[in-house]
């Protein structure tokens, strides 16, 4: 056999592609998406439009979603306000992610081709208590800047 084993898919999922809105078999418990094929007309004021579609939006989600969620014919999902982040604060993070990726990367090359008693132990801690020390002074920068901006 090959030197680089390769995974096997298990037997009990040979049973077709799992693609499009169907659940996938290595996660059973998600439903499968249903069809919506009536529509229902509702007649209301200019008012009651506003005050629907202001709901909706304060919910984040569609008036249809509402009124479905209302009637009780499905649990409302709490949609996540996704986070505003400091565009600054995600690109240094970023870096110093890729710092660390090429680490490992290292690391990993060199354990792979039996060579780990190369690997320079100290430099490897050097690197990473340099990329410590720069996500602190990247914390401390943040939060300060996070009081200046609440003054």
């Amino acid at each position: 056999m090959n030197e680089l084993a390769r995974a096997r898919r298990p037997m009990s999922y040979d049973t077709g592609p799992c693609e499009g809105w169907q659940a996938s078999p290595s996660n059973p418990t998600k439903a499968a998406k249903r069809h919506l094929t009536e529509t229902v007309v509702l007649r209301c004021t200019a008012e009651e439009k506003k005050q629907l579609k202001r709901c909706a939006s304060e919910a984040n989600i569609t008036a249809s979603e509402l009124l479905r969620a209302t009637l009780g014919l499905v649990k409302p999902s709490r949609k996540r306000v996704a986070p505003k982040a400091d565009p600054r604060l995600v690109s240094e993070l970023s870096r110093i992610g890729s710092n660390l990726n090429q680490i490992a990367r290292a690391v990993n090359a060199t354990q792979a081709a039996g060579e780990g008693r190369r690997l320079d132990g100290l430099l490897i801690v050097e690197q990473l208590t340099t990329i410590e020390r720069q996500l602190g002074e990247l914390l401390k920068q943040h939060q300060s800047s996070e009081t200046a901006d609440a003054d």
